[in-house]
């Protein structure tokens, strides 16, 4: 998982702010357009989003509603754009934060840290793992799918987090039942097919033709990082 997003066409100005906000030990993922930010968060996951208003094709604003309809990932908008209607527009639109161009690097990097101090507090990167578009935030017990929740019950969570901790390794269904529901259960092992498919209906594309937790005829299921 990168830490930060950065959106803005110049490169000039990107190229800067990417050698200052890495200095600090932050690590940035820099596009050029919208439509490649979009793209982006489509199959992987970031902490925070810098964001210019002026660019080519679909605009900041544009960005930054339809990012705030998919999730809840901080946004800092970047602008030479000052006027107070369009401060109040950002806002509008989900913003966390809105800094005037030209940008100071410190100045924006004293905002990115406080920014992630206050939605992520102290939490390290292993509080979180992270497979292609799916994350799974074990201090609060969450998923998120292309930065939008999914719903789980309890023993959905355990399992798909047990899956997902053994990428590539095949688990057998007695090993997966036990750990999930435990050996004096009165649960019956088909629980574990049922949860299975639940599961599938809610993290793959196609329940069908599944691409992350894949069965093993005969033996278990294998959970594929993709």
């Amino acid at each position: 998982m990168k830490d930060i997003l950065l959106v803005e066409d110049n490169r000039e100005l990107a190229e800067l702010l990417q050698t200052f906000l890495e200095k600090d030990g932050l690590t940035v993922y820099p596009v050029p357009t919208g439509e490649e930010a979009q793209a982006y968060l489509k199959e992987n996951s970031v902490k925070i989003m810098l964001l210019d208003i002026m660019l080519p094709g679909m605009d900041g604003f544009a960005v930054c509603r339809a990012v705030r309809e998919k999730g809840d990932i901080p946004i800092l908008i970047m602008s030479a754009r000052a006027e107070k209607d369009d401060k109040l527009n950002g806002f509008g639109l989900g913003a966390d934060d809105y800094m005037e161009k030209p940008v100071d690097p410190d100045l924006l990097t004293a905002k990115v840290r406080a920014l992630l101090q206050r939605t992520y507090g102290t939490r390290s990167e292993t509080d979180y793992l992270v497979s292609g578009g799916l994350t799974i935030d074990r201090n609060a017990r969450k998923v998120y799918r292309d930065h939008q929740a999914v719903e789980l019950n309890v023993k959905e969570y355990e399992l798909l987090l047990l899956l997902a901790e053994n990428p590539g390794r095949t688990l057998h269904k007695e090993y997966l039942f036990d750990r999930i529901w435990g050996m004096d259960s009165f649960s019956e092992n088909q629980t574990l097919t049922v949860h299975i498919r639940m599961l599938r209906n809610k993290i793959e594309e196609d329940p069908r033709a599944p691409r992350r937790i894949q069965t093993v005829w005969g033996v278990g299921y294998r959970y594929e990082e993709i």
